[in-house]
């Protein structure tokens, strides 16, 4: 069955070239990140601005929400990774401890920890319930920038320009790696958690085995550019998402690896999209190009 996909809004974030966007943990929300230093809090159900946190000394690169809402925690060039409280939108910590741009960062699960990930080569974990500095951990092992960090509930995933994909298991305390023969930009697990989704600069998707590290699939013809495009699936995990240097949202079938579709904004764009993010219950998509976000949804969620 074909899905239909549609082109719900377009909304001009007025800050700069948007470099994330962020659906909150319920889909509620959403966020952005903007070269002007600024993080935007939006309901983009309505296209509406909530909130802007200024606090930032350079571009913010990206931004997570906690599960209750009420934290959001965020990074940038300044080095620095910043814990807000929604509300206020005031800075409550900033975690001060890489010595590069910090590209990446996420909360876990219940959002007592941050993880981010900075061109220090390095992914350090923040406490951010104590008063303690200084990171509780740092991940040394990645040779080269840190793209990309996901925490499931028991691993941190993380991506790397040396082209590996490194798994941390928390239970065991065992580090697993994939090289993947070029630049990782994006790593991603499948809503089931059983598969990695990694996209490289040579403008391959690749579908991963978590476990056995196995080749699953490969999916091919957007264009990379050598920018840092991000990847991920659909809800429920039939669909592989990736943002191409054309402006559009591609959109791959999981089993066939063929393209089902390329969705763009109202007006064509020059600007890449770089950025995208998928509700947590429906097939519903935002994007980031340039200075907007673009959001599309499915016919049938659409209806809910």
């Amino acid at each position: 069955m074909d899905i239909e996909y549609k082109l719900l809004r377009e909304i001009d974030c007025k800050q700069g070239a948007v470099r994330a966007v962020r659906f909150s943990v319920d889909g509620t929300y959403c966020l952005t990140c903007g070269s002007d230093r600024k993080l935007k809090l939006w309901n983009p159900h309505r296209g509406v601005t909530l909130k802007t946190y200024g606090g930032h000394g350079d571009e913010v690169m990206d931004a997570y929400a906690s599960c209750d809402s009420s934290q959001i925690i965020s990074c940038g060039l300044d080095k620095s990774v910043i814990l807000w409280d929604v509300a206020t939108g005031t800075p409550v910590r900033r975690f001060r401890g890489h010595v590069g741009p910090v590209n990446t960062v996420r909360f876990n699960e219940e959002s007592s920890m941050a993880i981010s990930g900075s061109r220090d080569n390095s992914v350090m974990c923040w406490d951010v319930r104590s008063k303690v500095q200084d990171p509780v951990q740092c991940l040394g092992e990645a040779k080269d920038s840190i793209s990309g960090v996901r925490v499931s509930d028991h691993e941190i995933l993380t991506g790397s320009f040396d082209g590996k994909i490194r798994r941390y298991d928390i239970r065991v305390g065992e580090m697993y790696a994939d090289y993947m023969g070029d630049a990782v930009t994006c790593v991603n697990f499948t809503r089931d958690g059983q598969c990695i989704v990694v996209s490289c600069a040579d403008a391959v998707v690749r579908l991963m085995d978590k476990d056995s590290g196995e080749l699953l699939g490969e999916f091919t013809g957007h264009s990379a550019d050598n920018l840092c495009l991000e990847s991920s699936v659909d809800v429920q995990d039939t669909r592989i998402l990736s943002g191409s240097a054309d402006g559009k949202l591609w959109i791959w079938d999981l089993v066939s690896q063929k393209v089902v579709a390329k969705l763009s904004g109202f007006k064509p764009t020059k600007h890449p999209l770089v950025s995208l993010s998928v509700h947590p219950q429906t097939n519903c998509f935002l994007a980031a190009n340039g200075p907007t976000v673009v959001m599309w949804s499915t016919e049938s969620s659409v209806q809910e």
